[in-house]
């Protein structure tokens, strides 16, 4: 089923939204979900709170990438349960560890009071991904957004863990360059 057919099933309020939510992007929000979370049944959890999410913010809203839409609501939710089940816990986790190497450059959106300036920051570092190359891109979409480790970003890019630590270094700090340019100061 298409992306369309299953936002006008929401939109209709029919139950079938879920189960063609479940059977097109179940095996995805899983995965995104199981990188995040330390168990299966956290990450099953979380992916079952992004069907309720959905259901409940579609209408009124109307995403134009359903994936897209769908794969922010269970990052979030799972960054959001993976925080409280390490909350009396000490160490850094692959989720920890890549938030905190974003931390100098870009602010939570916990930090980020008006939905005005959230939105000029996505748009300022969608566009700054945009201007790198492909295979950079790429990378730091994987680490920081998939939020893979090191080792298997690099190896799904085709580099070395060298490499790829020293690409994400620079990029971090053109990033963090290119917001300051804008008037973005975090």
């Amino acid at each position: 089923m298409q992306d369309e057919e299953i936002i006008a099933l929401y939109f209709s309020r029919s139950e079938g939204a879920i189960d063609e939510t479940r059977k097109k992007y179940g095996n995805y929000l899983n995965s995104i979900a199981m990188r995040i979370l330390p168990n299966r049944e956290d990450a099953e959890e979380c992916v079952n709170d992004t069907y309720f999410s959905a259901w409940s913010t579609i209408p009124p809203k109307k995403p134009k990438h359903l994936s897209a839409f769908l794969g922010r609501i269970a990052r979030n939710l799972s960054i959001n349960r993976r925080n409280y089940l390490t909350t009396q816990k000490r160490g850094m986790g692959e989720v920890e560890l890549a938030l905190s190497e974003l931390a100098d450059c870009v602010a939570s959106s916990a930090n980020t009071e008006q939905a005005v300036e959230e939105k000029l920051l996505i748009t300022a570092i969608e566009t700054f991904l945009y201007e790198q190359p492909q295979q950079a891109r790429r990378l730091f979409v994987l680490r920081y957004w998939h939020i893979l480790s090191l080792q298997e970003a690099a190896k799904r890019c085709g580099m070395r863990q060298s490499k790829a630590a020293s690409t994400l270094f620079r990029m971090r700090k053109k990033l963090r360059q290119y917001l300051e340019d804008r008037g973005i100061w975090l």
